[in-house]
Order: C-alpha cells, then structure tokens, then sequence
C-alpha cells in the first residue's frame, strides 16, 4: 500500500504554487529569467555562442541562490544581511553590561529627591553618581578638570 511521509514540524512546508515551485521561487527564477535570456540574445551576436550563454548562466545565478539556497530556515538574502551586520556595522566587542534592580531604584530615588527639591524650590546642585571618585566629583562641580 502507498503512504506519504508527513514530517512532525508542519511549519517547515511550503505552499507550492505552480511546477512544484513556491512563490518566492518562481519570482526568482523569472527574474533570473527576464535578465538572462535577452542578456544571451545580445551577446550571442558579438560573442561565441558558448560565451554568451556562460555569461547568461553567471548573470542567472544570483536569482537562483537567492530562490534555492536556505540554512536554518533563513533565505539568502536574511542570512547575508546577518553576516553584513555582524561583520562590518556592528561593534567588534560588545562590553558586558547589567542593569540590576537596586541600581535603577537607588537612581529613581536620587531623581525622586531632585524633583522633591525642585517643587520646594530649593534645587539642589547636580549629584556626581555614588561609585564616582571625589576627584571626579570635585571637578564636576567646578567645571575645571582634575589634574
């Protein structure tokens, strides 16, 4: 008796819209198309023929990576935008940074204080952060920079 193999992750099939092929496919191929076949009629007149349909298949290539190849579920153009952002915009190390509960609740009590003051309206001269060292504290407050 036939049987079909269903897989367990359905999220993993595809729609399939014409010869087998899913809509991103097809738009691929044809785009692959309507840049390489005018392409090799140009050049098969001043070119080889073998030639002109070398340079047809190099010009079709990128639309048929762009349709085929997939890694991790990602197309093409997802995963070469990961490795651009990864590789040349992004920082290099990215330092390790925490923001845990007691610092954000010392800062909010130390902004509360402030608005406190201002509503008084005896403001208070700006606070230099507790971890700061007293020469940075001295400095900020005379605006000269400590030596």
């Amino acid at each position: 008796m036939a049987y079909v193999d269903i897989p367990k992750d359905l999220t993993a099939v595809k729609t399939k819209v014409m010869f087998n092929l899913t809509k991103r496919q097809l738009i691929c191929f044809g785009g692959g198309a309507l840049i390489g076949v005018p392409l090799f009629f140009i050049l098969k007149s001043c070119l080889p023929i073998s030639a002109a349909a070398l340079v047809m298949i190099i010009a079709m290539l990128p639309f048929f990576m762009l349709a085929m190849y997939e890694k991790n579920g990602q197309p093409l153009e997802k995963l070469a935008h990961n490795f651009i952002q990864v590789r040349f915009v992004r920082p290099k190390q990215r330092p390790y940074r925490t923001d845990n509960l007691y610092t954000a609740l010392e800062r909010q009590k130390q902004l509360n204080k402030e608005v406190q003051a201002i509503v008084k309206g005896k403001a208070q001269q700006p606070q230099a952060h507790p971890r700061r060292k007293a020469a940075d504290r001295r400095s900020h407050r005379t605006g000269k920079a400590h030596r």
